[in-house]
């Protein structure tokens, strides 16, 4: 379907946005707008945030001096219509495709991109950063720097911890508030019920009103209380917080009203000192789909833009995905003891919660984006006797790095870490990918550490790891398993026992979770023995012990960094008992993997199984020959 975008057609970067007349931006926002959806409708990626902020973009690049300026800008969900405006139009079908654009804000994409963000609630802390670097050199007419964050972003204690710090700083800077009453999943916490209780005009007007009706009775108190307005207005308005934090705050404004931005933007973008601009803006405007279901189309495939409705790709497969898998045996755990908790960073549709949510919203916990405070929670819970389950991706779990090891593993509390997205995770990309879990969690005292090679391994494990009693993480990758089928009876596994799953010579492969099923393709293919190792921490060091005894060489191959990794953990234990069989570690190389589908990432990881068979087989063609040769006949 052709796009009718004639103005858009003519904007190449933010310099021919400024050409145009102040009366013609609306019109050049609904056909960004309708660019994005069809952009979006053909490769996937982030649609409703995007929708969200169309007008925001444009009034931004309209009248600041981007690039000069600076836009920082929120996780990056948002960003699609920033990157058509600043000269990506042309290749925004390769978004999250290999090779292709990234699906976030990256600096080494383009001069706009100042900051890359894939992780939430980053850009007050960098916005302060590049105001402050451009006072310490001197700049009378340096850049102007603007913040966008998300209501959603807001709930997380960087972003107040960045905030208080650049009111003191009195850093001449601009944050944005795009208010739309959603991030991912619904908003939660007190924050987002403040502002949406401030907004109600009735509530605002009301109390006003009200105030003025008492205090004319007392006519030295009324005078004191004109005298003092702004004290008054911040009881009962949004301005509170941000002005006791030394923010100027305005708003809130539309954020769908592109001239009225302009105008506003215009007068406070030269402004000194640290403001605060609040625009109440609705995910999804303007394209009626996504604003019916915004959580179906904040994170879509390729969809028909005239219904909404995903393409059929045919087949797939019926498998539960290991998030699915998850989900499900939270419910199960959570039928058979009450004391089961689940918690959640904001991520209950990613992390499989939402069934689970519904059959159980008394001990449901979504502390909005707040991984430490998640952590920490849990650890609490734990305290009170009952039995946390935090789901968490692993890329967000670094977040909670410092609650982990002192404020559960430090008191052996019995906390369980449901570690989703581990390993390489596709279109989103190194900022989402999980590379290091294993290699974090490893040298944490108290921790257990388990990696299932399959679905009904994972749902095994986590059993095993609730009836533990100690802090203990299962992690498991996006998307499909190799298809096994889910047994329903919970059976828990022995503690730090591995599998053998074929007996071969010379060679042993020692694989720990995603890299079990290539593994045991390989060790058919060139006679292999083949451990499915199961368990990180604590390893099976009988077995590791007897299988170096048995054999020529051994190779780990994980899905993880090699650094402090499971292999490394096989190899400082074969050193502790003074083994001389080599050890071979094959995991993510040194280097952030750009996005792409998961396949096509794992070969580029060189982790894929043609290419462990290219890899182990090196390994066995070095080996020296031990067949036994006539006397007097020398070896080639």
């Amino acid at each position: 379907m052709d796009v009718q975008t004639p103005l858009l057609d003519t904007i190449e970067t933010p310099s021919d946005l400024k050409r145009l007349d102040e009366k013609d931006l609306p019109q050049l926002a609904d056909e960004l707008r309708l660019a994005v959806v069809h952009s979006v409708a053909n490769t996937g990626g982030h649609l409703g945030a995007s929708l969200g902020t169309i007008e925001l973009t444009v009034a931004l690049h309209y009248v600041f001096d981007t690039p000069y300026d600076q836009l920082v800008w929120d996780v990056g969900h948002q960003t699609y219509g920033h990157k058509i405006l600043t000269g990506r139009r042309g290749r925004m079908p390769s978004i999250r495709k290999r090779g292709g654009l990234a699906g976030f804000p990256n600096r080494a994409e383009s001069e706009y991109d100042t900051f890359g963000v894939g992780h939430s609630s980053t850009s007050i802390s960098a916005a302060l950063g590049m105001a402050l670097a451009s006072r310490e050199n001197d700049s009378d007419n340096g850049p102007r720097i603007a913040a966008v964050i998300g209501d959603g972003a807001l709930t997380a204690g960087l972003a107040y911890e960045a905030l208080n710090h650049a009111g003191d700083e009195r850093a001449n800077m601009l944050v944005i508030l795009n208010d739309n009453d959603m991030s991912i999943s619904p908003n939660v916490g007190g924050m987002n019920k403040y502002l949406a209780r401030m907004l109600s005009g009735k509530v605002i007007a009301g109390a006003r009103e009200s105030g003025k009706r008492v205090l004319r009775r007392v006519p030295t108190v009324f005078e004191l209380a004109r005298r003092t307005e702004e004290h008054v207005k911040g009881m009962v308005v949004p301005s509170t917080l941000f002005e006791e934090l030394g923010f100027t705050y305005f708003g809130p404004v539309d954020g769908h009203d592109v001239r009225g931005l302009v105008g506003v933007l215009n007068n406070l973008r030269d402004m000194d000192g640290p403001i605060f601009l609040h625009a109440v803006t609705r995910k999804g405007h303007g394209y009626k789909f996504a604003e019916e279901d915004p959580l179906a189309l904040h994170a879509v495939s390729p969809f028909n833009p005239e219904t909404g409705k995903p393409l059929k790709t045919g087949g797939g497969s019926n498998q539960p995905t290991y998030t699915r898998v998850f989900g499900d045996w939270l419910i199960d755990a959570a039928e058979a003891d009450e004391r089961v908790v689940g918690i959640t960073p904001a991520m209950r549709e990613g992390s499989g919660m939402v069934e689970y949510q519904e059959r159980f919203p008394d001990r449901y916990v979504d502390v909005g984006i707040a991984e430490q405070h998640a952590v920490t929670l849990a650890a609490g819970l734990a305290c009170g006797g009952l039995k946390p389950v935090v789901a968490i991706y692993s890329t967000f779990l670094q977040r909670a790095y410092d609650q982990l090891v002192h404020d559960v593993a430090l008191q052996n509390l019995p906390v369980v870490f449901a570690v989703d997205r581990a390993g390489l995770v596709g279109p989103d990309g190194p900022t989402h990918a999980g590379s290091f879990d294993f290699s974090f969690m490893r040298p944490i005292p108290n921790m257990t550490i388990m990696a299932p090679a399959d679905e009904n391994e994972c749902r095994q494990m986590l059993h095993t790891a609730l009836q533990l009693g100690t802090p203990a993480s299962v992690r498991y990758p996006r998307g499909h398993g190799p298809g096994v089928e889910v047994q329903e009876k919970l059976t828990a596994l022995p503690l730090g026992k591995a599998e053998v799953r074929r007996r071969g010579n010379r060679v042993a492969l020692l694989a720990f979770g995603t890299l079990v099923t290539p593994a045991a393709a390989v060790g058919e293919k060139l006679d292999c023995t083949v451990v499915n190792m199961r368990f990180v921490k604590p390893l099976d060091t009988i077995l590791i012990e007897e299988i170096a005894r048995d054999h020529d060489v051994i190779v780990t191959l994980e899905e993880n960094a090699i650094p402090g990794g499971a292999g490394a953990g096989v190899l400082e234990h074969l050193s502790s008992v003074q083994s001389l069989t080599p050890v071979h570690l094959i995991g993510l190389p040194d280097a952030y993997i750009e996005h792409g589908s998961r396949e096509e990432l794992l070969e580029a990881a060189e982790l894929d199984e043609a290419s462990v068979l290219r890899r182990v087989g090196v390994i066995v063609d070095a080996l020296p020959d031990t067949t036994p040769r006539p006397s007097g006949v020398a070896a080639s």
